[in-house]
């Protein structure tokens, strides 16, 4: 297979999951970064059984697996193509896995709590501690809504300022915030890595969107639904206005050989919103 392939890695042997999975796993991660653009022809199954060293037929089910997520396309007596697509809802791990495999790793979050980041960034570290990545610096930056404060939202349906409400959402966003400051740190002070930073900051605004951005080259951005529905404060059910992060559809966008192209210019203007907040109204968090 052509060197410029060697973005497609290796097989870990002490991955437990299934060389079909790990191999989908790569071409996955390859096709949502760019590296494989759409309509770009896959290598052939013969090149990645040979890089992989695996068999033909355990290749064939990790290109169904691309299949079966609408990633890729086959044309009879042609190979595998990745599909040309619209702008589409995609999925973070993979690309936090991706970033880990850099030598100089950044991370800004925007957003309400920061779970989503605090456990696609476990299985990553996790491999840092294990050895399996090894990059040189890791720096991560947290923006979040100050729940402490009166604000819209989380809040009451019934309009007024509930200090419960205030209370449940800033337990929320701490347990997420601390665990990441932890898990960086970490690193840190076992000498794993040269460079490893966490710093979490607090501002005023809303939470109403997720902001993610990764060594500064791609933007992950979804909207947070607003919901009514009932919790228990204190023992009380209480109905409250809240958000849902979970699962919430991530559009990508990344910088391309083309910087005038809409992916570019959103990650540029997405860089340049997430540093004006934070350098002007956000304020430090208190560990």
């Amino acid at each position: 297979m052509p060197s410029d392939y060697d973005f497609l890695g290796h097989l870990d042997p002490d991955d437990p999951k299934q060389a079909s999975q790990q191999i989908a796993n790569k071409l996955r991660a390859a096709i949502l970064t760019g590296k494989l653009q759409p309509g770009e022809r896959l290598p052939s199954q013969p090149d990645l059984a040979s890089r992989y060293e695996v068999a033909r037929e355990t290749v064939k089910r990790a290109l169904d697996l691309l299949r079966a997520d609408h990633l890729i396309v086959t044309r009879q007596g042609s190979g595998a193509f990745v599909r040309a697509q619209t702008q589409r809802a995609v999925e973070l791990r993979p690309h936090i896995e991706a970033a880990f495999e850099q030598p100089h790793v950044s991370i800004d979050f925007a957003g309400f709590s920061g779970e989503t980041l605090r456990d696609a960034m476990a299985e990553a570290l996790d491999k840092v501690r294990a050895g399996r990545h090894a990059p040189e610096s890791i720096a991560v930056r947290v923006l979040l809504s100050d729940m402490a404060a009166p604000g819209p939202l989380p809040a009451s349906a019934e309009g007024a300022d509930d200090p419960r409400v205030r209370e449940r959402a800033a337990r929320i966003t701490r347990r997420a915030a601390d665990g990441i400051l932890d898990q960086v740190s970490e690193l840190q002070e076992l000498g794993l890595v040269k460079s490893a930073s966490a710093d979490v900051r607090l501002h005023r605004a809303a939470p109403l969107f997720k902001l993610y951005v990764l060594n500064q080259h791609e933007v992950f951005y979804g909207f947070y639904p607003v919901i009514r529905r009932a919790v228990s404060l204190k023992g009380e059910s209480t109905e409250i206005f809240d958000l849902m992060g979970k699962d919430v559809p991530l559009f990508h966008y990344v910088i391309t050989e083309d910087d005038t192209s809409d992916g570019a210019q959103f990650v540029a203007a997405s860089r340049q919103w997430f540093d004006s907040v934070w350098s002007t109204i956000a304020y430090e968090y208190e560990q």
